[in-house]
């Protein structure tokens, strides 16, 4: 199995291109709106840690957004229980796809948490940084602030690209995705 991790920057239109390879992919944003919809312990544990913020299951993103916003330990608490789910979520999806040729991991925090293993190809979406802001702006919870917490807790995206094996230049045009998805593709099978 050839696992290929997506990075770049928040809005940079990494899912996006994680769909378009057609292989199966791990979102750890849907796997985590999930656990905070569907999961009760979940829903418990951050209550627990967090009793200001957490009022109601399901768990609505703006008391997530507020929590995060008044101080950044609240980040933290939130991380810590977060992202041991995450990874089990992860554990179980490479099992269920162990026998598929290639298994997409779109992971923001991939680098940073370790979660990558050495073997794994490395692809870098690159946006510019107005056409991100201007494709954020359109997000219906849109915070600025929320955005610049998130991005302090991510490596430079220097590195994480100079990192990677790949570097696809998002335009956010489908035909340019596709194109370089195909080549991407044919690339890494080729080198399997």
């Amino acid at each position: 199995m050839i696992r290929i991790g997506i990075l770049g920057d928040i809005g940079s239109g990494k899912s996006y291109v994680s769909k378009i390879f057609g292989y199966p992919v791990f979102n750890a944003d849907e796997e985590v709106s999930k656990l905070y919809k569907k999961d009760k312990k979940i829903f418990f544990k951050l209550k627990k840690k967090l009793p200001k913020f957490i009022h109601k299951f399901p768990i609505e993103k703006n008391e997530i957004s507020k929590a995060i916003l008044s101080n950044k330990v609240n980040l933290k608490k939130i991380i810590k229980i977060i992202h041991i789910e995450i990874r089990k979520k992860m554990d179980i999806f490479l099992k269920k796809n162990k026998t598929k040729k290639i298994v997409i991991l779109d992971i923001p925090l991939l680098l940073e948490n370790k979660i990558n293993k050495k073997t794994d190809i490395l692809i870098f979406v690159k946006s510019k940084k107005k056409d991100i802001l201007k494709r954020l702006r359109k997000r219906k919870n849109f915070n600025y602030l929320l955005l610049k917490k998130f991005r302090k807790l991510q490596l430079p995206l220097d590195y994480k690209m100079q990192s990677s094996h790949f570097i696809i230049n998002n335009d956010f045009k489908d035909q340019t995705i596709k194109k370089y998805v195909k080549i991407l593709k044919k690339k890494i099978i080729k080198d399997d």
